[in-house]
């Protein structure tokens, strides 16, 4: 079964810009297939994740996500389709004064009731949930402290957190280790491939850290300038062809949010 099919795919940016986000990308990934998205920033990496999510409407070209066009589909029906996807976007849109635990729950929406998820904002309706979800990257203390009390790393890792909660089919992971250090950065790609493979869903996750890509994941595609320029099993991608890739880039294995130290935490504490 295939997740995503794309056939000479333009996206153009919502900007207005002439210049195409993504430029007529042929691309098939299958279910459970693992895929980390590889390139120089502004290399369309962000807008194909989008795309994939029926976020952004193609310009030319078509998009089958899980069996279905999503832009011949009624807006009810689409709604439905996105159901069955996660988006996990480099900077979670998670409330600052929320609780994480309500915050993480928050995956739980698609399914419950309106009285059921106003509920949850006063009495959390499966906190060990919540936790367990949590534990798995090392913030289960952070259960019941507010949003904005975290570091940036720690509100990606809760956005994670979420995204175990849910029952997507297709996990779309947007740089999801730009705040922390190699150690976690490791540990929380490490989660992530395990939930997919547990669950057989399809991941795929843009990352900057290429020589964790090449060591975590099974299938790189790299992007420049808005088109694929390899797709490969990571045995096929040669250091010459990620020098390509990057030409006239700094490349940087493990970079941290500007103004804030990585996260940091113990090895022995992820497991």
């Amino acid at each position: 079964m295939t997740s995503f099919r794309l056939r000479q795919l333009t996206v153009r940016h919502l900007t207005g810009s002439k210049a195409p986000a993504l430029h007529a990308l042929d691309l098939v990934i299958g279910q459970g297939e693992q895929v980390a998205l590889i390139g120089p920033s502004g290399a369309g990496k962000t807008t194909l994740l989008s795309t994939l999510a029926c976020a952004h409407r193609p310009a030319e070209g078509s998009l089958d996500v899980l069996g279905q066009d999503p832009w011949a589909l009624s807006q009810d029906a689409r709604h439905r389709l996105r159901a069955r996807l996660f988006l996990a976007p480099q900077t979670p849109p998670l409330p600052p004064r929320q609780r994480v635990v309500t915050a993480v729950l928050a995956a739980r929406l698609p399914h419950w009731s309106l009285w059921q998820a106003l509920g949850s904002l006063v009495r959390p309706r499966d906190p060990d949930a919540a936790h367990a979800a949590l534990s798995r990257f090392g913030l289960g203390d952070k259960l019941y402290a507010r949003v904005d009390r975290l570091s940036g790393g720690e509100r990606q890792r809760c956005g994670l957190a979420r995204l175990l909660l849910s029952t997507a089919e297709a996990l779309l992971v947007d740089e999801p280790i730009s705040a922390l250090d190699p150690n976690l950065a490791r540990h929380t790609l490490a989660t992530l491939r395990q939930e997919a493979q547990a669950r057989g869903a399809t991941l795929v996750c843009s990352l900057h850290q290429v020589d964790l890509a090449r060591e975590q994941f099974p299938r790189l595609v790299g992007l420049r300038d808005g088109r694929i320029v390899f797709d490969a099993a990571r045995e096929q991608v040669s250091d010459a062809m990620i020098a390509e890739l990057y030409a006239n880039e700094s490349v940087q294995p493990h970079p941290a949010t500007p103004h804030e130290s990585p996260d940091r935490l113990a090895v022995g504490a992820c497991y």
